[in-house]
C-alpha cells in the first residue's frame, strides 16, 4: 500500500477530536441582584467574603451546605471543602472558558460532590452547564471585608510554621481597601504613594459614559480639591471610573465627596437630551483615558 493510501486510511479511521467552541460572555454576572459588587469583588477587592445560598434543587441533592464566596483562596484555588462540610469558592482565579459564571458554578458543583475536607478537582475548561444564576438563590451580597486571609483557616492552623509563613506572605500582598457606604460597589484603596476611589457603575456602558461626559463638560468630574479623575476601565461589561486622591487622607473622609458625586451622576443620568458639543468632546476625551487595571 502506498504512503499516500496509508495516510488516507489513517485519516478515515482516526477519531476526530471535537474542537472546543470559543465563547466569551461579556457580562457573566448579568441578572444577579448585586452585579456591580460581584465585579468589584472579582476585580478590585483583595480580601473579602460573602455567604451564598444554594438553589433549592442543590439543597435537595446535597443538603444545607454552608457556602462562602471568597475573593481569593490559597494558591488561587477555585474551591475548597472543610471537614465540617463548609465550601469556599474563589472568585479571583484564572478563567479559561470565557464565561466566569459558568466556571464558578462548576467549581461550586465540584466542591459539593467532593468528600468534605478533601482537595477539590475542577476541570479547567468545563463544557456547557449551569451558571451561577442557576445554582444560587439570588440576592444582595452580605460582604465582609478582611484585613488578612485568616478566614481561610481552621482554628489552630497557624500553629504550623509553614502555614503561618504562607499566610504572612499572602497578607503582605494586601493593600488597604475600604468599602464605602456612599455608593454601592464603590471602594477606597491605598497603594504606594497614592490612594484611589474606584466605583463599578451599574448602568450600561453607553449610558454611563454619556453621564460622565456631561459631568466632564461641566467641570464636575472630580471628588473635590486635590483630586483627579484618572480615567476609567471596563470590567465584565460595566464601566469603573477611578479617582486619584491624596495619599494620607483617611477613607472615611471620602464618603461625603462620593455621595455628592453620586448625586451629580444621577442627575446627569436623568438628562436624556442629546449631548451638546462640549459633552461630545468630553466623551471623546474620556474614551482616550481608558485605563488598564493592574
Amino acid at each position: 500500500m502506498s504512503k499516500r493510501r496509508k495516510s488516507q486510511r489513517a485519516a478515515e479511521t482516526t477519531p476526530k477530536r471535537e474542537k472546543v467552541r470559543d465563547i466569551f460572555v461579556p457580562r457573566p454576572f448579568e441578572g444577579l441582584a448585586d452585579e456591580p459588587e460581584w465585579i468589584a469583588l472579582r476585580e478590585l477587592v483583595p480580601a473579602a467574603s460573602a455567604p451564598l445560598r444554594l438553589a433549592p434543587a442543590l439543597v435537595e441533592e446535597f443538603g444545607e451546605r454552608p457556602v462562602t464566596l471568597a475573593t481569593v483562596l490559597p494558591m488561587a484555588a477555585p474551591a475548597m471543602t472543610k471537614p465540617d462540610g463548609r465550601v469556599l469558592i474563589g472568585l479571583q482565579r484564572h478563567i479559561q472558558s470565557g464565561d466566569v459564571s459558568r466556571d464558578l458554578a462548576e467549581a461550586l458543583l465540584c466542591a459539593l460532590r467532593t468528600e468534605p475536607g478533601s482537595p477539590v478537582a475542577v476541570p479547567p475548561l468545563p463544557g456547557p452547564g449551569p451558571r451561577l444564576q442557576d445554582v444560587l438563590v439570588d440576592g444582595p451580597l452580605e460582604i465582609t471585608m478582611h484585613d488578612g486571609f485568616e478566614f481561610w483557616l481552621d482554628p489552630g492552623a497557624t500553629d504550623d510554621p509553614n502555614v503561618q509563613a504562607s499566610l504572612e506572605r499572602a497578607n503582605a500582598a494586601i493593600y488597604p481597601t475600604v468599602r464605602l457606604t456612599a455608593a454601592k460597589a464603590a471602594y477606597w484603596c491605598q497603594v504606594p504613594e497614592k490612594a484611589h476611589v474606584r466605583w463599578v457603575l451599574p448602568e450600561d456602558e453607553d449610558t454611563a459614559l454619556d453621564a460622565l461626559a456631561r459631568l466632564g463638560a461641566a467641570g464636575t468630574l472630580t471628588l473635590g480639591d486635590d483630586t483627579r479623575f484618572a480615567g476609567m476601565f471596563r470590567a465584565h461589561g460595566r464601566l469603573v471610573p477611578v479617582w486619584d486622591l491624596p495619599e494620607h487622607t483617611p477613607a472615611g473622609e471620602w464618603e461625603a465627596p462620593v455621595a455628592e458625586f453620586a448625586k451629580r451622576y444621577a442627575e446627569a443620568l436623568a438628562d436624556t437630551a442629546p449631548l451638546d458639543a462640549a459633552a461630545r468632546r468630553s466623551r471623546q476625551g474620556l474614551l482616550g483615558r481608558q485605563l488598564t487595571l493592574r
